[in-house]
């Protein structure tokens, strides 16, 4: 195909700066494109595809994500022909040896380091999503192979829109030669900013522009201003304990009112998973239906289709009903929790216009092809596992960028919630900045620095570690972080401060509530808890009390549900003062000690009564493990109780900043960590690894040891420990079932910290070599500390009984239920250790143990696994 050929394929003809990128293409240049979402950067690698098979090359085209993978081999293929392009993902291997070959990043990384012969020929490499290269965990791979490809070959760079273009592309020219930034700020869709606001005075929910002539709205900001007179606590009450004017806007009010704007189709983000899927049921209860009866039929057609590899019975354990009848609707979630092809046929039904709304956390802004006239951003905040932080500008853009269907919209419409926590000028803020610079999370790992020692000499080694685009902007860091550092540190001294009491030690009473915390079961929140809890108390019962209003014991003497479902306790305490406690009032369930008799008559304010319940308090004793508290038997509960912080008013103040301050003290020990890392070349970084390498047997000078060639090999980001665990023969003498689980302590990760589910053996000597291995771990953190390192990941046995029942040939229905897992974690946690078995089945040197490994791989891949693998053309 000529460039002419290529060009007239495009109906509506090349923008100018995709003409540029060609041109640079046809000049033997590398090109990095930096362009908003949905402005056609694709075109570019498209034509680097071409040309290669035009001129008898290959081409690579390499993504971050497995999903991205599939959609690039199938748009690729129905252009080229099936038999000129091929796959090569963790799930799929198709023609590998074709000329062009979708894969992702990683696996043309292994391919650099094992050199492969089927580098040979290959033209141009095609890195769509660079700047995913900042990923904290995934990211060192871009800057591998950037660093490591031959320099014959050119590469087609993709990148979202960042301030450092011109930057990253001229690091990338002194790495590999004559590069070109292709920088296009222009959407090709322009972009709508509003603000949606419910209000209480009014019959509709309030629609405004951000902007009014490139200014924050006036009539935002005065109506915002009016809500509430001052704090967020007043923001939802109001003056005088009232509700405030404004409200966030529920679900169905939100898609019913884009409805009647024209601004379907939408994409709400929403950034839990379980509140993706609660949007649906919300709207449907509601009674919201956005389709056709021949839409309907169209969106079920293209459900079963995707769903035709699953049995019923995995079908009903995934609850498969209920999803189709929100799908045929109109209405889906999108989340990491769904199994791929639910997630599929979300993708397939919106894009084909049939899905009007889809509620999704924002997995779906990376590279997934499904754009929308509107954007919903519920909240500007998103919980990361330790704490809430507020969206990027970067995360802003990502997420607006699916706002516009080229070819189809006008305008693109990108639309935030009225929060009482996030005042509208900081929304202006956010929707004002444009840009976000490219940052590098590149260091070095131990599978890196052993094929380094395989591949190069001493001084070629470390020149390539001073290559990294992190060693290039390192210096410019520093001054950033230590200012931060001096803010973080100050932030700590008032946290402090905050935590002294004058009747006794907050930081042992903290240690305390952690201990009691880990003791309770998990569950779904602590507001929650303290609900169901108050639910079962009665008028009668005896309650201990933790500071705030009192301590103490206290009598209930009445119960009430106010408007709203809040349950609210009319209280005594033994020296007669009334007490109305609300859940507001308990940090954690409360504790019933026993129960006394009231007086009769009941007459619970008369003060008579109450001096007469008040003496039967006092005279009451209770045994110490009296109805509902069982875990009075754990010592921290008693210790915790009778410590004499809890008598303090100001208990719940003292445990918030004693929260604030071991997040700051983190946060400190990470800032400096980034320091030293950026005043510490990489080669030096380098060299530590080294150290710990030779010291474990796996270097001896230069030379890898026959334990290093192994490490080679092992691709994970806990590749040592992998690699100790098979040198010191963990998986020997295990059949393929218990290799499955115990492998999985290095794939699986609870996705909260404390919410995994309880470890299980399948036999005493898994339970045994589990042991060995926590011991293994421990001893490489130790020497990782020493030497300065980052700490390899420790292993997790939260996922044994769920590995170990599917490789012995579980249903679904048993494995999920048992395990409290989703469908689509499950299946993504199967995935991962499938990938490591199938390595361990190709380095293991004990020949049984390697087939164990692969049995054990085989015996995964099936089910709802195997048909989340599936690729269609």
């Amino acid at each position: 195909m000529t460039r002419a050929e290529f060009e007239a394929a495009y109906a509506f003809g090349l923008d100018p700066f995709q003409v540029r990128a060609l041109d640079a293409l046809d000049s033997g240049r590398s090109v990095l494109v930096a362009a908003p979402t949905g402005s056609g950067k694709t075109v570019v690698a498209e034509y680097a595809v071409a040309k290669a098979l035009a001129e008898g090359g290959k081409a690579f085209y390499t993504t971050p994500l497995k999903a991205l993978s599939n959609q690039k081999f199938g748009d690729l293929s129905r252009r080229h022909g099936p038999a000129q392009v091929g796959l090569l993902t963790g799930d799929n291997s198709i023609h590998g040896d074709a000329p062009a070959v979708v894969m992702t990043t990683e696996v043309l990384r292994n391919m650099i380091y094992a050199g492969s012969s089927a580098l040979d020929g290959l033209r141009y490499v095609v890195l769509d999503e660079v700047h995913y290269l900042q990923d904290p965990y995934r990211g060192p791979v871009w800057e591998e192979v950037i660093i490591h490809l031959p320099p014959e070959i050119d590469l087609v760079c993709l990148s979202a829109t960042v301030s450092n273009a011109e930057e990253f592309a001229d690091w990338i020219q002194t790495v590999r030669g004559a590069t070109v930034a292709i920088i296009e700020e222009r959407r090709p869709v322009v972009l709508h900013h509003l603000y949606l606001a419910g209000d209480r005075e009014s019959d509709d929910l309030r629609l405004l522009p951000t902007f009014v002539d490139a200014r924050p709205n006036p009539e935002a900001l005065k109506l915002d201003s009016r809500s509430a007179p001052s704090g967020y606590r007043d923001r939802h009450q109001g003056p005088s304990g009232r509700r405030g004017r404004l409200y966030t806007p529920r679900r169905a009010e939100v898609v019913e009112r884009l409805g009647r704007e024209g601004m379907l189709p939408a994409i709400c983000f929403i950034f839990s998973r379980a509140a993706c899927d609660d949007a649906v049921r919300q709207c449907l209860a509601a009674g919201l239906r956005l389709t056709t009866p021949e839409e309907a039929s169209a969106i079920r057609a293209i459900a079963e289709a995707k769903a035709e590899s699953l049995s019923d019975d995995d079908l009903a354990v995934l609850g498969y009903g209920r999803w189709l009848a929100g799908l045929e609707a109109g209405l889906a979630a999108h989340h990491a929790g769904m199994v791929p092809p639910f997630k599929e046929a979300v993708e397939a039904a919106f894009s084909a216009g049939l899905v009007k709304a889809v509620f999704a956390t924002e997995t779906l802004a990376l590279g997934i092809n499904m754009p929308a006239r509107s954007v919903v951003i519920e909240k500007l905040s998103k919980f990361t596992g330790e704490r809430h932080e507020f969206l990027s500008p970067g995360e802003y853009t990502q997420l607006t960028g699916r706002a516009g269907r080229r070819g189809i919209d006008d305008v693109g419409y990108a639309v935030v919630l009225w929060s009482p926590y996030v005042p509208f000028d900081q929304v202006a803020g956010l929707a004002s900045t444009r840009t976000y610079a490219l940052t590098s999370s590149f260091r070095p790992t131990y599978n890196m620095a052993a094929n380094l020692v395989r591949r190069y000499p001493p001084d070629s080694a470390h020149h390539l570690l001073n290559l990294s685009f992190a060693q290039y902007r390192a210096d410019r860091d520093v001054v950033r972080l230590e200012a931060q550092l001096d803010r973080s540190t100050a932030a700590l001294e008032t946290a402090r401060g905050e935590t002294v009491c004058q009747r006794g030690d907050v930081a042992e009473y903290h240690r305390l509530v952690r201990k009691v915390d880990d003791l309770a079961p998990p569950r779904p929140s602590a507001r929650a808890a303290v609900d169901a809890a108050l639910e079962q108390i009665k008028p009668g019962d005896v309650l201990v009390l933790t500071g705030g209003k009192s301590a103490g014991r206290v009598a209930v003497l009445s119960t009430a549900r106010r408007r709203g479902g809040e349950v609210r306790l009319g209280t005594l305490t033994v020296d007669r003062r009334y007490l109305a406690l609300t859940a507001r009032d308990f940090p954690a369930p409360p504790r019933v000690l026993g129960r006394i008799e009231l007086p009769t008559p009941f007459t619970p304010r008369n003060p008579g009564y109450q001096k007469a319940v008040a003496e039967v308090l006092g005279r009451s004793k209770f045994p110490t493990g009296g109805r509902l508290a069982v875990a009075r038997e754990h010592a921290p509960v008693a210790a915790l109780e009778d410590h004499p912080v809890a008598a303090c008013p100001d208990v719940r103040r003292h445990l918030r900043a004693a929260d604030r301050a071991e997040r700051l003290e983190k946060d400190l020990r990470r800032l400096e960590r980034r320091i030293r890392g950026r005043t510490e070349s990489l080669a030096r970084q380098f060299d530590r690894v080294l150290r710990v390498l030779e010291a474990w047997g796996y270097v001896e000078g230069w030379t890898l040891t026959p334990a290093g060639e192994q490490l080679t090999r092992i691709y994970h980001e806990c590749d040592l420990l992998v690699a100790q665990a098979v040198g010191a023969g963990l998986f020997d003498d295990l059949d393929a079932t218990a290799v499955a689980a115990l492998a999985s302590a290095f794939t699986y990760s609870a996705r909260r910290p404390g919410t995994g589910p309880e470890p299980w053996f399948p036999s005493a000597r898994v339970k045994r070599r589990w042991a060995d291995l926590e011991r293994l771990a421990a001893q490489l953190n130790a020497a990782e500390d020493d030497a300065g390192l980052p700490l390899t990941r420790p292993p997790e046995a939260g996922f044994f009984a769920a590995a170990y029942g599917w490789a012995a040939g579980e249903d679904l229905a048993e494995v999920i239920a048992e395990e409290e897992v989703s469908g689509g974690d499950f299946v993504r946690n199967v995935k991962q250790l499938i990938d490591l078995l199938r390595q361990l089945g190709d380095v293991a040197p004990a020949p049984a143990t390697a087939k164990a490994a692969r049995d054990a791989a085989d015996r995964l891949f099936r089910g709802v696994v195997s048909a989340s693998s599936v690729v269609g053309v």
